[in-house]
């Protein structure tokens, strides 16, 4: 049973969720500044999410879990890691969250409170990338939570790192950082038109996850010698 209540835990959420978006949205901004090189813009705003997020699954995972994550919070509570009753709660935080999360990147940077993204991020590939982004994702989360508890901060840092180079979404394998991001007209914006195809892609990965590990992750039945002779 978790130590900390429920208004706690929303408040965690809502907390990681706002400070990693800021994060992907402020170095975004910050990179877009200082370069005109996509490829060094892209790099800076990867390193900034990998470390934030080490950080933030660090401090606050002893709280809440650190899901940062309706995909997360949906297979920890088919699991029932998370009690289905809360899992409302996790889902408000967590979209409220992203949103302050771009607020105060705007803020930060002179920019208006919120905008209307027009960066297109559409078609199979993006659609297929999100899918292959969240299945890791979840597989690693529930890899972590099985074998190495301590190490999943940087499991996740580590893999959305990685994940930002090696899909062609560049990996937000995340509704609300996704919702989050298609109100801002930054580097790493997304229309909101674009917003449902990801979404579905996000869920879906994250079920297939879901279902492979919790077969890959249970231990087959070992069987007994038979013991020859009377």
């Amino acid at each position: 049973m978790n130590a900390f209540d429920l208004p706690r835990r929303f408040a965690a959420e809502a907390l990681g969720t706002g400070l990693l978006v800021a994060t992907v949205v402020g170095s975004g901004i910050m990179a877009e500044a200082l370069t005109h090189d996509t490829a060094l813009a892209l790099l800076g705003n990867t390193l900034a999410t990998g470390a934030m997020l080490v950080v933030l699954i660090t401090i606050l995972g002893p709280i809440s879990g650190a899901h940062f994550n309706p995909a997360v919070s949906l297979v920890l509570c088919l699991n029932r890691s998370l009690p289905a009753r809360d899992l409302p709660a996790y889902l408000i935080a967590q979209v409220a969250g992203g949103i302050a999360g771009t607020i105060a990147a705007h803020l930060m940077f002179a920019l208006p409170m919120l905008e209307v993204a027009t960066k297109m991020r559409a078609g199979p590939a993006q659609w297929f990338s999100e899918g292959v982004a969240t299945f890791g994702l979840v597989a690693v989360i529930l890899a972590g939570l099985r074998f190495d508890l301590k190490a999943v901060p940087w499991l996740v840092g580590l893999y959305i790192t990685a994940a930002y180079w090696f899909t062609a979404s560049t990996s937000f394998a995340n509704p609300a950082v996704a919702l989050a991001r298609s109100m801002t007209n930054t580097f790493s914006g997304i229309r909101p038109l674009d917003l449902p195809g990801f979404v579905v892609a996000e869920l879906l990965g994250a079920l297939i996850a879901l279902a492979l590990m919790g077969w890959l992750l249970r231990p087959g039945n070992i069987q007994q010698p038979s013991k020859a002779g009377p």
